[in-house]
């Protein structure tokens, strides 16, 4: 099955020829080999380049393990390079070659070399580009499917589709399998066997039994607000343990860094600072979150939360989660600080929305709810609702745009609506 990723696909067409390693980074199986092997290089062949001057490289096949030495890797793309058209040299799991950043520095001396690359395991992070390139580097983030891509791949009815995709997540290989048991099997078999393992072999951590529960604990309070010391709190009330705050902020950086989860940081509206006292945390994939937790906790509140963050960040956002402090002053006249909360505050570049997630809104009090925080907002941004039941868009007499759950995920300028 072929699943188009025109996104990435047309992030990387415009890098061609840009002088800079294309650094295709992200979370393991989510599709960063296909879109390199398979539709970029068709995209290339389409345009007329012919297959002697791809160089194609994939370096976790076993056939190239003479290439793994990185003077032979080098050595054999520079035998290939016999005239002064471009070469496409594409490199699949560059991590496995010793001095990796060597090489590709090497390779950008090359003046008709155009490199990419991809990287997954624990030695080819995010902060390893930036610390390793220092600006040679383009680095394009890829995430598993969207909701959009999954539902593209899969068809059928809206519903159906959506509760697969909350429950089994967006990586491509997922869709291929039909039964129940065998998806399960095969996200917990990759939570525990890869992506953990990963974790603790880069980071040398001593204490395996304790990342996985904290992992647990993070999967289980998606959209709480939490910061270490809490965390350690929690540790030694439920599972009488002692852990350091220190220890799980090492933690849950080690599990950023590979990209299990993103940190979402608590942004003070009115103030135009950001509160790092709590933060909330958002799994990349709902299915490795759900496996994580053995398939229990299909809570449809928190995992839509969780999708639309990831929607978000997949459309270049980045995204905060906003407070709002008021001071209320009840009907006997006494005065108390009340805290309100919107669930995303998105900003790119100088657009930013307001963005509350609600799974349904049955009456106006649970619309008053939803707008409390909007009222205390005093700038023009746009603010918005996304509700889980299909509705049409409409604003209402606050001019607060109100958008049903698929009617966002679907198009990708829906935040635009007027």
């Amino acid at each position: 099955m072929i699943i188009p990723r025109n996104y990435y696909l047309n992030r990387l067409i415009s890098a061609r020829n840009n002088k800079l390693i294309k650094i295709v980074s992200g979370i393991r199986r989510c599709g960063k080999s296909f879109l390199l092997s398979v539709l970029f290089k068709n995209h290339l062949n389409s345009e007329g380049v012919d297959d002697n001057h791809i160089i194609e490289v994939a370096l976790d096949d076993r056939k190239n393990i003479a290439l793994l030495n990185p003077d032979a890797l080098l050595n054999y793309i520079k035998n290939k390079i016999i005239d002064n058209n471009t070469y496409y040299i594409l490199l699949d799991e560059i991590q496995m070659v010793e001095d990796f950043t060597g090489v590709l520095n090497s390779l950008l001396h090359i003046n008709n070399a155009d490199v990419y690359v991809t990287g997954s395991n624990s030695r080819f992070l995010s902060k390893d580009i930036v610390t390793e390139f220092r600006g040679r580097g383009f680095e394009i983030k890829m995430y598993p499917l969207t909701f959009a891509e999954f539902y593209q791949a899969r068809g059928g009815d809206k519903s159906d589709c959506w509760r697969d995709y909350y429950t089994f997540g967006g990586l491509p290989q997922v869709i291929t399998i039909d039964d129940f048991a065998q998806k399960s099997n095969y996200l917990e078999q990759l939570a525990y066997t890869v992506f953990i393992s990963d974790v603790v072999e880069r980071n040398n951590v001593k204490k395996r039994p304790e990342l996985e529960e904290l992992l647990r604990i993070l999967s289980s309070t998606i959209g709480a607000p939490c910061n270490p010391s809490k965390l350690s709190n929690t540790f030694h009330s439920v599972k009488n343990e002692v852990i350091s705050p220190r220890t799980i902020n090492n933690y849950i950086s080690y599990l950023c860094d590979a990209f299990l989860i993103n940190k979402a940081i608590r942004y003070d509206i009115k103030g135009k600072k950001y509160i790092n006292s709590l933060a909330k945390y958002y799994f990349t994939d709902m299915g490795l979150r759900n496996a994580l937790l053995g398939f229990r906790q299909i809570e449809e509140t928190h995992l839509m939360e969780n999708v639309i963050y990831n929607e978000l960040i997949a459309r270049g956002f980045k995204v905060d989660v906003g407070n709002i402090e008021a001071i209320i002053r009840d009907k006997n006249g006494n005065v108390r600080r009340a805290l309100y909360e919107v669930d995303f505050v998105a900003n790119r570049g100088s657009v930013r929305y307001y963005i509350q997630s609600a799974l349904a809104i049955p009456g106006e009090p649970k619309m008053q709810q939803e707008t409390a925080s909007f009222h205390r907002i005093n700038d023009s941004f746009k603010k918005i609702i996304i509700v889980g039941s299909n509705i049409m868009p409409y604003h209402n007499d606050d001019g607060y745009l109100i958008i049903g759950l698929y009617d966002f995920l679907l198009s990708p300028n829906s935040l635009d609506m007027i």
